[in-house]
């Protein structure tokens, strides 16, 4: 089981020089907030390559983005715009940030605390300004200039060449960036050597958008533009020349996360789960969780991201029971900066700053709790339960039992756990609260809980 820590860099930097009291960069992060850190398996640092100018630009002048920035820092400033991170104009570290050298010692650091470090890589669009526009164009979606007359907002000039603007098939473009062409050959093996430079500085990445580098899915996307389709899928083209340790994490939607796992990914963001905990109710939960364990333990499962609206604002009462869900099941979990105190605004990633929030002491206090559970280990048992889900864990003879009422209203109900008949009698004890039961094991569990309610019980 690996647990992942997502840090908002620029942001999370500019808040540790205002605590305290100098500039900090990746290179000077004090020891005692690299030790705050306990319990992560790997810390993922959103956000550290070469933000592009031009980028910023755009991004100063849309409307639409200053109403969002807004929203999120009333008291903005133009210095509190620094651009997207993922509107890359070189694969290098930003100097604001530290360079280079800044995230080595972020690396040593992390690796005293046996913690790995994962970075972003957007394998199907780069910044308008970067190098490659105009070194090697043809890696690049490339229009006409009627194609530019007739859709000025999907494309762009660059020289001599119009050049699409990146998307996805289901929304309009981003004005921000540069569509690559994944069918080009050129641009895969530029791919790789990207990746291995990359992996010279880190030991894994999430990658932006996997699945739109599809061979079907980037066809229907571009059509003729792209050109003919090759005979092989990129990913496995790409992973086969990477290092074999290092973790690639796809951030992955429309259920495409099987054949991405099937094609080298180690984990795959499982935004089905979210959805359902977020929107749906404990039959929609439960019946997600009957997909094959090996399945499962290439997830990544999570409630909330940068992507994400803030769990504390999006999941009200149901929070606590989905955070419980996700740290007790098979697969690996994502946490982000800012959940465990409760941070409520979401930050559009163009921004360098928090707004000031007031720390929720009593989540900080069950975040801290549930951090300490790690029973994702040994045998799991999804039980068929109706109005509660539960789980079990076996390990040896290590014995957990999860109960979560995901509803609101209260639960009484009996659950029969698999491993009770092997002992007449049970002590029971929460370690979420502390509470102790001593239960016969010649009977089925009674459960009682309040709404969104929870159990996390050590046998």
């Amino acid at each position: 089981m690996t647990a992942v820590y997502e840090i908002d860099t620029w942001p999370w930097l500019e808040g540790l020089s205002r605590r305290y009291g100098r500039t900090v960069t990746l290179g000077d992060v004090p020891g005692e907030v690299w030790d705050e850190l306990q319990g992560f398996d790997a810390v993922w640092l959103m956000g550290v390559w070469e933000r592009s100018p031009a980028g910023l630009a755009i991004a100063l002048t849309n409307e639409g983005l200053r109403r969002e920035f807004h929203h999120a820092l009333p008291d903005l400033s133009d210095k509190d715009v620094v651009g997207s991170p993922y509107c890359v104009r070189r694969y290098e570290v930003d100097q604001h940030l530290g360079g280079r050298t800044g995230l080595e010692e972020a690396r040593r650091q992390l690796r005293k605390r046996n913690k790995k470090l994962i970075l972003d890589y957007v394998p199907n669009h780069v910044a308008p300004d970067h190098p490659a526009i105009t070194e090697h164009p043809d890696w690049f979606i490339n229009g006409t200039p009627d194609d530019l007359a007739d859709n000025p907002t999907h494309w762009f000039k660059a020289g001599d060449h119009v050049i699409a603007h990146g998307r996805d098939p289901y929304f309009p473009p981003w004005p921000d960036v540069a569509q690559l062409n994944a069918f080009h050959p050129g641009l895969r093996k530029a791919t790789v050597e990207t990746l291995k430079a990359i992996a010279e500085q880190c030991d894994g990445v999430r990658v932006d958008m996997a699945m739109l580098m599809f061979n079907d899915i980037f066809a229907r996307t571009w059509g003729e533009h792209a050109g003919p389709k090759p005979a092989r899928e990129f990913w496995p083209e790409v992973v086969q020349a990477l290092p074999a340790d290092f973790l690639l994490i796809a951030e992955a939607y429309w259920d495409t996360e099987w054949a991405l796992q099937q094609q080298g990914f180690h984990l795959c963001y499982d935004k089905r789960l979210y959805d359902r905990l977020a929107h749906e109710d404990a039959g929609a939960v439960r019946s997600h969780l009957r997909a094959d364990r090996a399945y499962q333990d290439r997830l990544i499962r999570f409630i909330e991201n940068h992507d994400e609206p803030r769990a504390a604002a999006a999941f009200g009462p149901r929070h606590r029971a989905a955070a419980v869900a996700i740290a007790t099941l098979p697969g690996a979990t994502l946490w982000h900066d800012g959940q465990f105190e409760g941070r409520r605004v979401k930050l559009p990633v163009f921004l360098g700053r928090y707004p000031d929030e007031p720390v929720d002491e009593d989540l900080r206090a069950f975040y801290g709790k549930l951090g300490k559970v790690r029973i994702n280990t040994g045998e799991w048992h999804l039980l068929d339960t109706h109005d509660v889900l539960a789980w079990t864990w076996r390990d040896g003879d290590s014995r957990h039992l999860v109960v979560v009422n995901f509803a609101g209203s209260t639960a009484r109900t009996r659950v029969r756990v698999p491993w009770f008949p092997e002992k007449p009698q049970w002590r029971l004890t929460d370690l979420l609260d502390g509470r102790v039961f001593d239960r016969s094991g010649n009977e089925d569990l009674y459960v009682e809980l309040p709404p969104w309610g929870f159990h996390v019980l050590q046998g």
